[in-house]
């Protein structure tokens, strides 16, 4: 199906206060209306000490009035997993999205996803379909944006405002009607001694971007109506990465003024917060505040292709070898530009790691907090070399070897490097056979520990100093409940998965059968009904390039500014 050939749903505010009154919902509703607020990698650890310090008075009372609780994301605990699981209420088995980039084992490439790699539904398409208005803003892994009953203002991962990023068309003219330097950039600037001046105007840039989404989904929200509506604000995520030790509260007394800005970020945050609960409360609106995933310090940086190396799995090309190879790739700098990870065939992959894949049994293609590793499978890989019938027993080694292998931390103390490492068709409950592409491998670092793809140095771990310390994910995100109908003071723990389906019950709706999550109960006064329905099949759609090469140097740039890409 192209483009042309998605369903139609008109931009104008449909019967009704909220753009869905003249929706019959099957069952029961306990929410007539639901804003969802997305706090990109938020976690406890820093919003309750800000909260007990009076900074976040209105997420404090909003809690303190509602249901609260620690919500798990999906593994690997990562903003294009964990969006899209929300979005589906199914695991990264199922919709096919694990990061931000993807490995194709048959070509050698890799590639980002965008919305036509998603396997599965999402909310906005079946409460579309379902007749309810939608509005979401700023979601990552929503672009391109598709059709839909209601707008959409893409994520994160749109390139530029250059690009088609709203639903419908006419809506990016409004947006800059309203907000004339709205944009897609992160802007988080370095200067080389490191600098006051600097630092403010990054944490800045960060506070204005929280304005800009609260304006932006009150003016969106009027204009369409709005049965569910949701937006996130990412750079939540971006600004515990750069400025986790002025945050964390273990380190964040040493650094007095500095310290103090980063925490007025989160007042800039708590007042849009506090006029979109405003906004939801005049409108009767259920309000669900969640995170993708949690967040902690980055105290180092595993290097599982450096021990592939050093175990004989991986073979890199001589130094003659790799001469030759910087020099065809500067030659290609000066004739065609820089050489991204994303060229065709397997240049850019080679750019940053010269594997000999004539003798390689296995590699990391990619890190997105967790490891990808990919057997060199002969027969799926153009240079494969492991034969089919060894696959389990390589594997099991693999499992075996990483494991057990440990290092030694900055204080002298010996840790597993990787206390988890699963086969991805058990973790995510899938058969390989109908999911080619997911990794062989899925290398969990232990806690304060994050993968990277390329070999510097000849330790097993690159820890930081504690100075130069940033911040990375946990699987530890948050979750709050409050409104008509929603308990008062409880604790409620859930995973990622489940929200979908229990966004679908409260509205009355059911829940096809083949979510993966659970409806939670616990949070209502009034019980949603819960009724399953049968699954409800997306059919891929043809399209031509999302990115072009330009698209892919600006993302590649603002991913590896939080070290995604490394």
């Amino acid at each position: 199906m192209t483009r042309s050939q998605a369903p139609h749903f008109s931009p104008v505010a449909a019967v009704g206060p909220s753009g869905g009154g003249s929706v019959v919902r099957p069952l029961r509703p306990v929410a007539d209306r639901v804003l969802i607020v997305g706090l990109d990698g938020a976690t406890f650890d820093v919003l309750d000490p800000l909260m007990d310090a009076g900074r976040m008075p209105n997420l404090k009372r909003f809690i303190a009035e509602g249901v609260a609780g620690t919500l798990m994301s999906t593994r690997p605990p990562i903003t294009p997993a964990a969006w899209t699981t929300f979005m589906t209420g199914k695991g990264p088995g199922k919709h096919g999205i694990l990061d931000f980039e993807k490995y194709d084992p048959r070509r050698h490439e890799l590639s980002f996803n965008s919305t036509y790699e998603i396997r599965e539904k999402t909310i906005w398409e079946l409460l579309s379909e379902k007749g309810l208005r939608v509005g979401s803003v700023n979601v990552p892994m929503t672009y391109p944006p598709k059709p839909i009953n209601g707008f959409m203002v893409s994520g994160f991962e749109t390139p530029s405002v250059k690009a088609e990023f709203t639903w419908p068309p006419e809506l990016k003219q409004d947006i800059f009607r309203i907000l004339p330097n709205y944009n897609y950039r992160t802007n988080w600037k370095r200067k080389a001694l490191g600098g006051d001046d600097v630092l403010r105007e990054n944490l800045e840039y960060i506070c204005n971007s929280f304005d800009q989404g609260w304006t932006l989904t009150q003016h969106c929200g009027d204009a369409y109506g709005w049965d569910v509506l949701m937006v996130v604000f990412k750079l939540v995520d971006n600004l515990q990465h750069k400025a986790w030790k002025y945050l964390d509260p273990r380190t964040a007394p040493r650094y007095g003024e500095r310290a103090e800005w980063a925490a007025q970020c989160f007042k800039r945050l708590d007042d849009a917060l506090g006029k979109l609960l405003q906004y939801a409360a005049d409108r009767g609106a259920t309000v669900m505040i969640m995170s993708d995933h949690g967040h902690g310090s980055l105290e180092g940086k595993a290097q599982p292709n450096l021990l592939l190396k050093r175990w004989g799995y991986l073979t890199l090309r001589s130094p003659w070898e790799q001469a030759g190879q910087r020099a065809a790739h500067w030659v290609h700098r000066l004739t065609k530009g820089k050489v991204t990870r994303f060229e065709q065939g397997n240049r850019g992959i080679e750019s940053e790691l010269a594997v000999d894949w004539s003798r390689t049994r296995a590699c990391v293609m990619h890190a997105g907090i967790y490891g990808f590793l990919y057997l060199n499978l002969k027969g799926r890989q153009p240079h494969g070399i492991v034969e089919p019938r060894d696959y389990d027993r390589v594997r099991d080694e693999l499992v075996e070897k990483f494991t057990t292998v440990t290092a030694e931390d900055r204080h002298g103390r010996s840790i597993r490097i990787f206390p988890e490492v699963y086969r991805t068709e058990q973790l995510y409950g899938c058969r390989r056979d109908e999911n080619p592409d997911l990794p062989d491998l899925l290398l969990s670092p232990a806690p304060g520990l994050a993968v990277v793809r390329k070999i510097r140095g000849g330790r097993s771990v690159r820890w930081s100093s504690e100075d130069r310390m940033e911040g990375t994910h946990r699987v530890e995100g948050i979750f709050a409940m409050g409104g008509p109908n929603v308990k008062r003071g409880a604790r409620v723990n859930a995973e990622i998965v489940d929200m979908a389906p229990t966004l679908l019950a409260a509205l009355g709706l059911p829940v096809p059968v083949d979510m993966e999550g659970r409806v939670l109960r616990e949070p209502f006064t009034l019980e949603p009904v819960v009724e399953r329905e049968p699954p409800v099949k997306k059919v891929m759609e043809e399209h031509g390039v999302v990115y072009s090469e330009q698209d892919k140097k600006i993302l590649e740039k603002r991913l590896s500014e939080l070290g995604y890409l490394e």
